[in-house]
């Protein structure tokens, strides 16, 4: 379907090799799930559709570059609690009890709430990836999925059988044109060093990126200060986790050499501040990271551990506490902080042709409306998506230009349908 979106205010880069942001008015074509042409009428064009623009602001999708889908259904349910505690006490228990099909209507909630927010891809780690899978296949949203691994010398046949669930995936899933797939080595504290170098061997292999934790607790650097001496970044980097086809998600608890690590390796980092902030992990040094030259995306976590998907409450976190508690107000500005939940997104996906609204990416774009208090005057409009958007606010969101959400109805989702499975599930599983 050519889509035609007239005369509205977008996000776009200044210029062809700038980082730098601008809102100004224009036309944007797409045709055949990409950009055609901003502004310029392509020869011959002929619009199947067209939006108008009047009030309302076009941008890239956020893209939510760490969570875990299907923990949507523990929303709620393990909170005020420390982090041990709400790992091994509650949310693993819980977890023990859902099943595949428990899992895809999980999925199908989060991508519920991140349509109406605002985000277009998802990166996500998980298990029952056949009906994860489903669910993004289902709802048209875009997604990266990785079968969390863990594993061990004691009992090798655990890690193998969760590599084996993870090729099994990628090979029945692997022509699909929303659907990628990485190596999820869940953490140090989960999988041992000669797992950890299984898994690195496997993504080279492969050519598959790699998605893991790193440092995200003090107890994870104790742990791993007393068992390996060194720190979990150290740890990782010496088994060939760390590339530049790794994403690592936190990086709360890491020293300046630990910095200087991920900046050699090319590591791409996932902050992740309101999780961090509310299972009282710490705040990740997001400015420092940036100017060692980390290249840096935003995510949510889990719905067990935030308690939303909303990545503009995420994004509007991410600006303001680095300022707070370094005393600095450039310390992540709203321009960085709308370019990590766009751009780094993508670049923590592995693709130059999302995140970014130019001729030749794919159309994975968000119509927000300026139509609400919060949104006038119209002063700066990079400021407003970075310090006063909510995410109700989005009307209207395309993954490779179909449409998924018109004047905020889903046309892929029943949601009807899906609270009432929810619900369900939650009453069997005993989170209520």
């Amino acid at each position: 379907m050519n889509i035609l979106i007239k005369d509205i205010l977008a996000l776009l880069p200044k210029s062809e090799f700038s980082s730098d942001l601008e809102v100004r008015s224009c036309s944007v074509y797409i045709k055949n799930g990409l950009i055609e042409s901003i502004t310029t009428e392509p020869e011959g064009y002929k619009a199947d559709k067209t939006i108008h623009g009047g009030d309302r602001l076009l941008m890239p999708g956020l893209i939510n570059a760490h969570t875990h889908a299907s923990m949507s259904l523990l929303r709620n349910c393990a909170d005020d609690l420390l982090f041990n505690e709400w790992l091994f006490g509650r949310i693993i228990p819980l977890e023990d009890k859902l099943t595949g099909k428990d899992c895809y209507w999980g999925t199908l909630l989060a991508i519920m709430e991140m349509l109406k927010t605002g985000t277009t891809s998802f990166i996500d780690m998980y298990y029952f990836m056949d009906e994860i899978a489903s669910a993004v296949d289902d709802s048209g949203i875009r997604a990266v999925l990785s079968r969390g691994l863990v594993g061990s010398a004691d009992d090798p046949s655990v890690g193998e059988s969760k590599l084996r669930e993870a090729f099994e995936a990628l090979e029945k899933w692997k022509d699909h044109d929303r659907i990628s797939f990485m190596l999820a080595p869940h953490a140090p504290y989960t999988c041992d060093e000669s797992y950890q170098r299984i898994v690195a061997s496997e993504a080279k292999r492969l050519g598959l990126r790699i998605n893991t934790h790193i440092s995200e607790s003090l107890n994870e650097i104790e742990n791993i200060k007393n068992s390996h001496g060194c720190s979990p970044v150290e740890l990782l980097d010496k088994t060939g986790l760390l590339t530049d086809k790794t994403v690592a998600a936190h990086c709360v608890h890491i020293s300046d050499s630990d910095i200087e690590i991920l900046a050699d390796r090319g590591v791409c980092v996932v902050t992740n501040p309101v999780s961090n902030l509310k299972l009282a992990n710490g705040i990740a040094p997001i400015p420092k990271l940036l100017k060692a030259g980390v290249q840096v995306a935003l995510g949510t976590d889990g719905a067990a551990s935030n308690n939303t998907l909303n990545m503009f409450r995420e994004l509007s976190t991410l600006a303001l506490i680095h300022k707070g508690v370094g005393h600095d107000p450039l310390a992540v500005t709203a321009c960085e902080g709308v370019s990590i939940a766009t751009k780094g997104g993508a670049t923590a996906m592995g693709r130059s042709d999302l995140g970014v609204i130019k001729p030749g990416n794919i159309a994975d774009l968000i119509i927000l409306s300026l139509d609400n208090p919060n949104m006038q005057p119209c002063n700066n409009l990079v400021s407003a998506l970075a310090y006063g958007t909510y995410g109700s606010e989005v009307e209207t969101v395309m993954v490779g230009g179909r449409i998924l959400m018109e004047n905020k109805e889903f046309l892929t989702i029943d949601s009807e349908k899906v609270y009432h499975e929810v619900s369900t599930i939650c009453e069997r599983i005993g989170t209520r």
